[in-house]
């Protein structure tokens, strides 16, 4: 036997232990640590001093407090919660197993042991976990869609609407396509987050039913209201059966996954910005707020910010698929197991927040380079234009496309723009071809062509920007016209 092991043997539980009085030996320090939560839900202290007031409340009205009592409880967490925000809290190792047991514990030496002891009564810590958490998480969500995506958002709109006049290529496949406005590709990520937008509010309403007064399992036996407190807690309804309520977790998996998605398009933007930025097309360059150096190199400047965007995606991955395989195949009702949801879901609040605010701060201090974009607008990418002005002298686009890519081959071969061949040349391809041809050769006529909504031209641009504009101010973005 190990010297913790026999420690262990020989100590009972301490009594503030809730769970202390059916043990008569104590726990193995390693296990201690190893079944500690306060480390990290102690982030929940609020929302479970909120939730035990509200609890406390309940108790008083079905009896099993007097309101003078309840005052006292209410004091003594208002101790609680300014010892908590002025991080004077005295944690006792060993002894506050996780933030419900501190919070307790803490309440019986300000008011005293025989009232602090009340509070629990009806209650489990698994109903009050998942009310924690619910009340934690919805309170950070919000935050994330009316601060952080709704500023990203604004930045957006606003460097689309002021840099509306730059034209650069569109590139599928990684390689040059056609031309299209620096705001349009902003606006292609605008409307990612704003399905990002949208589907976080679904997020939000989905989680915010409250489990407390489900108790350990199977229900409260001093027929406490439940709708009361769930009102008081500001959620929209109830988890309506004990055993889900205190087993659900998939409200911490619906965050996560939609972190996964909203990281997904995160990493798609740093990763086309990381190829804008760099010295082979020069069309952005980065602030030094959000760029490094090289140890060795000292010409260099590094788009770290983007790159960690690009990382941190993969992270936000992980989180989903680890927690989705804790949950896999538990039993009904709490499992231990679900603890290791309480630190994901930190990790995915933190990672969604900052990722959020850094890449916001990339797109509001980064500078455009016109002159460079109108560098990387080949001839070639107007090879559309060419099958497109055959099309409206009656050409079906089937054999206008293979015409147009002769007369790219040809350009190809002859080692010069399309738009440097001579008209016979073009003639020679196809004689449908007229003097007026030429004018298929400008880059910027080209983007104002694409007039149908979505399209690529300065009016279907501006209308893209309105449609995010109305997002912003009702949430919703129009089905059909902006003006209704």
């Amino acid at each position: 036997m190990s010297g913790t092991q026999a420690k262990a043997g020989e100590s009972k539980p301490a009594q503030n232990k809730l769970w202390g009085g059916r043990f008569t030996g104590g726990l193995d320090p390693l296990m201690e640590a190893y079944n500690e939560s306060l480390s990290y839900d102690k982030a929940f202290y609020a929302q479970d001093i909120k939730g035990s007031i509200t609890w406390a409340r309940a108790n008083t009205k079905v009896g099993i407090l007097t309101k003078e009592e309840f005052k006292e409880i209410e004091r003594g967490f208002q101790v609680v919660q300014k010892e908590w925000e002025t991080d004077s809290f005295d944690i006792k190792p060993g002894v506050d197993e996780d933030i419900h047991t501190a919070n307790e514990r803490r309440l019986g030496e300000v008011i005293g042991p025989a009232i602090a002891g009340k509070l629990h009564t009806g209650r489990s810590r698994n109903d009050q976990i998942a009310t924690d958490l619910r009340l934690w998480v919805r309170e950070k969500l919000v935050e994330i869609e009316e601060v952080h995506i709704t500023n990203l958002l604004k930045v957006i709109v606003s460097r689309a609407e002021a840099e509306i006049d730059l034209i650069m290529p569109g590139y599928t496949h990684l390689q040059r396509a056609q031309p299209v406005r620096w705001s349009h590709w902003l606006l292609s990520y605008g409307f990612f987050f704003a399905d990002d937008f949208k589907r976080l509010k679904n997020v939000i309403e989905n989680l915010n039913y409250c489990p407390l007064g489900s108790g350990a399992l199977s229900g409260n036996v001093f027929e406490v209201d439940r709708r009361a407190i769930a009102q008081e807690l500001g959620f929209k309804g109830l988890c309506w059966n004990s055993m889900n309520a205190v087993s659900d977790r998939d409200f911490l998996l619906e965050t996560m996954s939609w972190g996964s998605r909203f990281m997904g398009h995160v990493s798609r933007i740093a990763m086309d910005l990381c190829i804008y930025s760099s010295q082979e097309s020069g069309f952005v360059k980065l602030a030094d707020a959000y760029s490094t150096g090289s140890s060795l190199m000292p010409q260099k400047k590094n788009p770290d910010a983007l790159e960690l965007l690009r990382g941190k995606s993969g992270q936000m991955h992980g989180l989903l698929t680890g927690f989705t395989s804790t949950l896999n195949s538990l039993p009904s009702c709490y499992n231990k197991d679900m603890q290791e949801g309480t630190s994901a879901i930190l990790s995915t609040i933190h990672l969604l927040s900052t990722s959020t605010q850094i890449l916001t701060g990339v797109l509001s201090t980064l500078a455009t380079h016109q002159s460079n974009m109108a560098k990387a607008l080949e001839p070639s990418m107007l090879a559309t234009e060419l099958a497109d002005y055959l099309v409206k002298k009656g050409v079906p686009f089937r054999e206008t496309h293979h015409i147009s890519g002769r007369v790219v081959a040809l350009a190809e071969k002859e080692g010069k723009g399309m738009d440097d061949l001579s008209a016979a040349q073009l003639r020679d391809v196809d004689r449908r071809f007229g003097s007026d041809v030429r004018e298929c050769f400008n880059h910027e006529a080209a983007v104002e062509k694409r007039t149908a909504k979505g399209g690529t031209a300065r009016s279907s641009v501006l209308e893209q920007i309105e449609v995010l504009k109305v997002l912003l101010e009702t949430g919703e973005i129009p089905a059909w016209d902006v003006d209704g």
